[in-house]
């Protein structure tokens, strides 16, 4: 038999495993998004021990890494308070005519389908720093959202 034909095994035709990867910069969170942090690493903490096939355990350890650097790395921010769109508010703003409300929050707890956004999200980091009644640039366009109301 050919040498071409041979393999020792199936693990060298498998898709290599890689960690998670972590967005860059400070990893901001609110007191929701600490929770959620932990609640991760219980979850997998419990989960580690009852699994046997290799496969599902790798990714139940890689995942546990992740949410455990995550936690180390984590910055919780106090509570927004003021006049000027910070971490952790609501936001309801028009853009193009239409109103929106979005949550500016750090990565791991950001759910655009809910309207929470990542502070490094763009609309987010034009937000940030505006206050109600305020226009701001947007796109490449000059006052194209105008901030309506800063909810806790």
């Amino acid at each position: 038999m050919s040498v071409a034909f041979r393999r020792d095994g199936d693990e060298e035709h498998l898709e290599p495993k890689f960690e998670v990867p972590i967005p860059p910069g400070p990893n901001l969170v609110t007191a929701e998004g600490m929770a959620i942090i932990g609640s991760r690493i219980a979850g997998l903490e419990a989960l580690v021990p009852t699994l046997t096939e290799d496969t599902a355990l790798n990714t139940a350890k890689r995942d546990l890494r992740y949410w455990r650097k995550r936690l180390a790395t984590a910055e919780e921010q106090p509570a927004p308070a003021g006049d000027t769109v910070m971490f952790g508010h609501r936001v309801r703003f028009t853009l193009k005519g239409q109103t929106r409300e979005i949550r500016i929050v750090g990565h791991d707890e950001a759910d655009p389908a809910k309207g929470d956004l990542a502070f490094t999200a763009p609309i987010a980091r034009v937000l940030l720093g505006s206050g109600a009644g305020e226009f701001v640039d947007f796109n490449g366009q000059e006052d194209a959202i105008e901030v309506l109301e800063i909810l806790a």
